[in-house]
């Protein structure tokens, strides 16, 4: 019991320092678009990068974002045992949302929640995808896709993923819809922005 204990604590932490990796902000300076988070919202995400007019490097930092949590999910299940790949997962999108190097201020975190749901239940990824892809040609608001997404995800997660799957996930997507805060005021006054207005 103590080594998975130790294993799962270690595979956090590992997510944890993959998931803080701020690939937008790389990304931009990088390529000279300036520091990311002096622009449009100041999010390090792929949405606020898309606001420099820079689609690839948006596409770039949207896939990178995942990946970190995919990649740290197997990882984290290769080195310390399939039950690490959960912690994994979980330390990879709280690192995104609070990652160190940036005094804790991170992006919302909706591609590392997408990235570690491919890495621990596949299915419920599948439903991410569908359901931010029919709320958004709904709505054409990419927050209210995203906020829904994380709704139905840790459902189908409890119900095909490993055990714990949907708890872990519906409290993370807690820390998303946190994240997301302004947004939901924005979307319940509505003043939020569409999908390709600024």
């Amino acid at each position: 019991m103590v080594g998975v204990s130790y294993g799962a604590a270690l595979a956090l932490a590992l997510g944890y320092l993959l998931g803080s990796i701020p690939f937008g902000l790389v990304l931009t300076r990088l390529a000279g678009a300036g520091d990311l988070r002096a622009i449009g919202s100041g999010n390090i995400g792929a949405t606020n990068v898309l606001r420099t007019g820079r689609k690839d490097l948006a596409a770039a930092t949207l896939v990178l974002d995942a990946l970190k949590a995919t990649a740290a999910v197997l990882l984290g299940a290769w080195a310390f045992g399939p039950a690490a790949a959960l912690p994994a997962a979980a330390g990879a999108i709280i690192g995104h949302l609070y990652p160190v190097w940036l005094r804790f201020r991170g992006g919302k975190g909706v591609a590392t929640f997408l990235g570690g749901l491919i890495g621990v239940a596949w299915p419920a990824a599948i439903a991410f995808a569908v359901t931010w892809l029919a709320v958004a040609a709904a709505t054409r608001y990419s927050s209210a896709a995203a906020l829904s997404a994380t709704v139905v995800s840790p459902i189908v997660a409890w119900a095909v993923g490993p055990p714990d799957a949907g708890l872990v996930f519906a409290l993370l997507a807690a820390l998303v819809w946190f994240k997301h805060s302004a947004n939901i005021g924005r979307l319940v006054a509505g003043t939020e922005s569409k999908i390709g207005k600024a």
